[in-house]
């Protein structure tokens, strides 16, 4: 004899691989009493690069979260460190920067396998292409990417002793440990000859400049990382899993890099800088320093690292695309791009 099925067992959507519904609702149940109103569903937010991002809800409206976690069968934790995260948007609640409150950090593997931690759901857009921005018009695009280059000036001037940051880290020597770090990372994906790399990892090492006072740095700063609102101001920044204490032109650089229209047809790296009324980069770089009163005259020496940096990422993603290591649209294309980032690397730092 069979018996009915239940008609919740037949419309509750299959969960997705890295977290269980049911063994998150009893660690919130326990933990915050109260705080979820029923039974809990999750999906995975695309888009990351590397952490895993879901949205859960308990079907109320209300009862909205998001859950970071790391990527599925990780091996470093150093690299996906849940609590690091954790600890700077709490530590950043109170500042002018806008991030999600936090929920509760689990580093009990027992839960979904891994450490994780529980965020409030923000509403807004993570724009990522300049086909995304097009709907909002020049005016809207322009106040959106100008607001990007304010919340950045607002994260630098954060007091990091002040927020319970001061030893989040290692300041002293920060932009030679980078070098390296970077250098090291493009050993370990030497597959071909790439003309011009060595001699911009050895350029930068010869130029390096004096960094200004260390500040809590985002690591990874641009516009598909934060969460636009309707009202086209930010509403969150996310993505801190590269955050540290360092050298706040780091991130200008970087925000640079990303701000430099690129002619790439077909390329998987999309671009907002292409979009309408987007700011030049010359006034990005202008309006952050009247606001943070910082020197940017070495700034070349950051975009160029950028470059580099992105350079090296890429390289990486097409050697394990040739060992058969990882497979996505777009990935056969990837090593076109790395010359051009080389190329735009050494013209940024001999011409400034």
């Amino acid at each position: 004899m069979s018996s009915a099925p239940d008609p919740q067992s037949t419309t509750r959507e299959v969960p997705p691989p890295g977290l269980d519904p049911e063994r998150l609702r009893r660690l919130l149940d326990r933990e915050r009493p109260g705080l979820v109103g029923g039974p809990l569903e999750a999906r995975l937010i695309e888009g990351g690069r590397s952490n895993l991002t879901y949205a859960v809800t308990d079907g109320t409206a209300a009862g909205r979260w998001v859950v970071r976690r790391p990527p599925l069968g990780h091996v470093l934790a150093t690299a996906h460190d849940m609590r690091r995260e954790h600890r700077v948007i709490s530590a950043l609640r109170a500042t002018d920067v806008p991030v999600p409150a936090t929920v509760l950090f689990c580093e009990d593997e027992s839960v979904l396998g891994a450490p994780f931690y529980v965020m409030e759901f923000v509403e807004g857009t993570p724009y990522r292409s300049a086909r995304q921005l097009a709907p909002l018009g020049p005016e809207r695009t322009r106040a959106a990417v100008l607001g990007l280059v304010d919340t950045l000036v607002d994260l630098h001037a954060v007091d990091p002793d002040a927020v319970g940051l001061g030893d989040f880290g290692r300041p002293d020597g920060f932009l030679d440990r980078q070098l390296r770090r970077w250098g090291k990372q493009l050993d370990a994906s030497r597959g071909r000859e790439l003309a011009g790399i060595d001699e911009l990892h050895a350029a930068l090492g010869r130029a390096l400049p004096a960094s200004p006072p260390p500040t809590v740095i985002h690591g990874d700063y641009r516009l598909d990382n934060v969460l636009v609102g309707p009202d086209d101001r930010i509403r969150a920044v996310l993505d801190w899993e590269m955050s540290t204490l360092g050298d706040p032109l780091t991130d200008l650089g970087l925000l640079v890099m990303y701000s430099t229209p690129l002619d790439l047809p077909g390329s998987p790296i999309s671009t907002t800088a292409t979009a309408a009324g987007h700011p030049s980069v010359a006034e990005l770089v202008e309006r952050y320093a009247a606001r943070s009163g910082r020197d940017t005259s070495a700034l070349s020496w950051y975009t160029a690292f950028a470059w580099f940096k992105l350079a090296v990422i890429l390289e990486g993603i097409h050697y394990r695309y040739t060992l058969g290591q990882t497979v996505g649209a777009g990935f056969d294309r990837i090593g076109e791009l790395v010359p051009v980032f080389i190329e735009h690397g050494l013209t940024t730092l001999q011409e400034g």
